[in-house]
């Protein structure tokens, strides 16, 4: 109610004081616009613009003021209570082919880790323990309920984990059999898997079933899945409808992560799914900063506009050569 109190009074102190700029405009209209006496056609909106930005302006800061901080600090996790983030990473060799990003030209691994850290940014991580199963030709965990992020940014980078593992085919299916291990004995619906991998090679059969503790599978798949990348004799590429397949089994869902991030309405799904649906939305701080900074912004650049295209009056002498010159020119032509 303070904000708006604000705002209405700045609206009509704001009016007021154009309603008597307007009469001094008015005054001068002839030496400002020229014999016509008038701006361009824009140009008179220029009062109402001005009012409505400072009150943008003075609604965006007074809300601010009165609205107590964000304090963002770790939340406490009872005993019981935990959240886990369940990662699968293929670590297989294709998933080091640079067609990754909007670009196409990004590490398929580190475009991985991209949307990892998305994940992160918008999600509450304080009740999440994260684990790594990496998988290739096998399946590794590589950490257990660790709440570093810095830790899993760290493995989802440069680390060579394909080397921990005999050549062969990426064994997805491995990797999803022993998740279903590891996350068993957590409490129902506290977990949320998340498969990040290019899906160059699938089987058919043998999908394994998720325990009660799964509340949601989330398939993210890496790589251009139109053109291939040699590797290994053959051509590698994001296998898109196989890892839809695979994600429909899951009762998961698929996204394409080639260019985009997971989406806000897939992590509303997931969250829900897992009891915590807390996720970073828009509320009154976040339009009061958004308001701020537009009103500052246009009441700002207004008058740089107006001076530079609010008329088209362009007072001065507009030819090249002076009376006196043009007197002296005549002189010499009846003296010739």
């Amino acid at each position: 109610m303070v904000a708006e109190l604000v705002t209405f009074t700045v609206a009509v102190m704001a009016g007021i004081a154009e309603g008597l700029h307007a009469t001094r405009v008015r005054r001068l209209s002839r030496l400002a616009f020229g014999p016509n006496e008038r701006p361009r056609a824009w140009a008179t909106a220029a009062p109402v613009i001005r009012v409505a930005a400072l009150s943008l302006a003075a609604w965006g800061l007074a809300t601010l003021m009165s609205t107590e901080p964000r304090i963002f600090k770790a939340e406490e996790v009872q005993p019981g209570e935990e959240k886990h983030l369940l990662i699968l990473l293929d670590v297989s060799p294709s998933m080091r082919l640079a067609d990754a990003g909007p670009e196409k030209d990004q590490p398929r691994r580190l475009r991985a880790r991209d949307i990892v850290e998305s994940f992160y940014t918008r999600v509450s991580t304080a009740k999440y323990r994260t684990s790594v199963l990496a998988f290739y030709s096998g399946a590794k965990p590589v950490v257990i309920d660790t709440k570093d992020t810095g830790v899993v940014h760290s493995i989802m980078g440069e680390l060579p984990l394909y080397q921990a593992f005999d050549s062969g085919k990426t064994q997805l299916f491995d990797g999803l059999e022993e998740a279903a291990k590891i996350a068993k004995p957590w409490n129902p619906k506290s977990t949320i898997v998340l498969v990040l991998t290019d899906g160059d090679t699938v089987p058919a059969t043998g999908m394994p079933r998720m325990p009660a503790s799964v509340a949601g599978v989330l398939v993210v798949g890496v790589g251009d899945n139109r053109k291939g990348t040699f590797i290994d004799g053959r051509q590698s590429r994001q296998d898109a409808s196989t890892l839809r397949q695979v994600a429909a089994r899951l009762d998961g869902i698929y996204h394409d992560g080639n260019e985009h991030h997971i989406s806000t309405s897939t992590l509303k799904s997931l969250l829900e799914g897992s009891g915590s649906a807390k996720v970073d939305e828009w509320g009154r701080r976040e339009y009061a900063l958004m308001a701020a900074g537009i009103g500052g912004f246009v009441y700002a650049i207004l008058p740089i506009l107006l001076q530079l295209f609010g008329t088209g009056w362009n007072p001065g002498i507009r030819g090249r050569k002076s009376t006196a010159s043009n007197a002296i020119s005549r002189e010499l032509a009846n003296a010739i």
